[in-house]
């Protein structure tokens, strides 16, 4: 009890507090910027951590991780460009709500389901980081199929009344993860002879494309029809009641079960966590039917669970060493940059930096309040401007958000091209959520595969899988989940 006082004293000393707030600050607004995302904020203000003490350091790399994960929203609900990957799951029906001049309640719903999130993997991280790390490394390769395969099912419960071009929508985001370099054998896929296609498709550039070019050249459309497209404001930032949480109190802490969750298998990330949450939610809610027009159980699902994974990600990365995504990666890094070494031995070797950590991440949480209103009122100033202006500064930050992703000139063309297919797509009737599922899942979905091959060895697949509780339980609940819309018809009928 003593450590974590002096922890709190700590952390919430003039420099931490400030650099803590610097940091929540700087990540919403690059968080905010389309494209950019938090592997890219945590790198711009990763040079600035040299001269600091570890702690400080902490508090500024964690309140950029927990900044940029909101921030992406921003973007999302007001301009229907996710700043983020993982803001893509909050756009489906966080800009609907813009567009019925709900933009403040929804970004207000994002944010309380981002703190909550975000505190919730906190306090995961605090009681059960050991046990839940220990528990993490029984997730092989079939394991992490059979999750995976779970989250692939979310492609059904997103693709609205047309099953058929929501599936046709998904399997065009697998193809779209199979481009470049085979992980298992040195074969080109899908990349027609063109060298720029060997490393792949990056994630931020077709989502970028799929969700941003696309709506800027409808927009553009509609202006050449002399339909007068929206533009956008929100006075201020509107928290939702505590009794509008009735109903949705479940969909908050499940959400934020499976985002901590999701953080703590190595290499997955917040994205996942979002569409997985998105696709439960969709399962689940008894407002199903409303998604996709402005519902608050969706935003409440992905932005609850892409901001858990915060927490998540940090219990393999301080108990084990092992980093639970590209960001934490960059964490363990600082670490070892200050001298410090994470692993089993943080815990008992620096044991105040530890608790300094929880403290600081739990108050980066805290304070996503305060600047998200003032990156939200910024974004209201920017939203006055004319909408032929604002869709070619978006469309610049789109590119640029693209490039800096990678600094690969390639990208900027994959954007653009995703962006005018996504277009011609949408006017079809496809679903735009299924392609980015597709893309985020399909690349741990084949690596899984390749990995089960080798490991099981001479054992017949029907050995190897039943060997495994874990992996049939997530067989069952994805089975289920398939078998539900049959079920519900069925019922229904009855």
């Amino acid at each position: 009890m003593d450590m974590i006082f002096s922890a709190f004293a700590e952390v919430l000393s003039p420099f931490p507090l400030i650099m803590n707030l610097m940091g929540v600050m700087v990540g919403m607004i690059i968080g905010a910027l389309p494209g950019l995302g938090s592997v890219v904020a945590i790198s711009i203000c990763l040079p600035f951590t040299f001269g600091m003490q570890p702690l400080q350091a902490m508090a500024l790399l964690l309140g950029v991780y927990c900044g940029s994960n909101c921030g992406g929203s921003i973007a999302a609900v007001l301009i229907n460009t996710p700043g983020t990957p993982q803001a893509a799951a909050t756009s489906i029906d966080g800009y609907p709500m813009a567009r019925m001049g709900k933009g403040g309640t929804a970004i207000g719903w994002a944010l309380g389901s981002s703190i909550f999130g975000g505190l919730f993997s906190c306090a995961v991280l605090v009681v059960a980081a050991p046990t839940v790390a220990s528990f993490a490394l029984q997730f092989g390769p079939l394991e992490t199929f059979g999750l995976i395969l779970m989250g692939l099912t979310c492609i059904s419960s997103v693709s609205g009344k047309n099953q058929l071009k929501g599936l046709a929508a998904g399997v065009i985001g697998l193809l779209l993860a199979c481009v470049g370099m085979s992980p298992f054998t040195p074969d080109a896929r899908f990349t027609f002879g063109l060298y720029a296609l060997d490393g792949g498709m990056d994630t931020v550039a077709v989502i970028v494309g799929v969700f941003a070019i696309s709506e800027v050249i409808d927009r553009a459309e509609r202006m050449l029809h002399e339909e007068q497209g929206s533009v956008l404001s929100v006075d201020r930032l509107k928290m939702p009641r505590i009794a509008d949480y009735r109903g949705r109190l479940w969909n908050l802490v499940k959400s934020s079960i499976i985002g901590t969750f999701v953080g703590i298998l190595p290499g997955t990330g917040a994205t996942t966590a979002a569409f997985i949450a998105y696709g439960e939610a969709k399962r689940s809610s008894p407002r199903r039917d409303k998604f996709g027009t402005g519902e608050p159980d969706s935003i409440v699902a992905a932005e609850s669970a892409n901001n858990a994974v915060t927490g998540g990600a940090l219990v393999p990365s301080l108990a084990l060493g092992i980093p639970g995504d590209p960001v934490t990666a960059i964490m363990l890094a600082t670490f070892i940059l200050h001298g410090i070494t994470p692993g089993v031995r943080l815990m008992a070797d620096n044991p105040a930096i530890v608790y300094g950590i929880f403290v600081a991440l739990a108050v980066a949480n805290v304070l996503m309040w305060p600047c998200c209103c003032l990156t939200t009122r910024m974004f209201n100033y920017l939203l006055k401007t004319p909408e032929p202006i604002l869709m070619g500064l978006i469309t610049v930050l789109c590119v640029l958000g693209s490039y800096g992703s990678r600094g690969n000139i390639n990208d900027v063309a994959v954007t653009i091209g995703a962006g005018i297919v996504a277009y011609l797509l949408r006017r079809s009737g496809f679903p735009m959520p299924p392609i980015v599922i597709g893309l985020v899942l399909g690349q741990q979905f084949e690596m899984s595969i390749g990995q089960m091959t080798l490991y099981k060895a001479d054992l017949g697949w029907w050995e190897y899988i039943s060997a495994s509780p874990i992996a049939l339980c997530l067989f069952a609940v994805t089975a289920l989940i398939l078998c539900m819309p049959l079920l519900r018809r069925l019922r229904t009928r009855s």
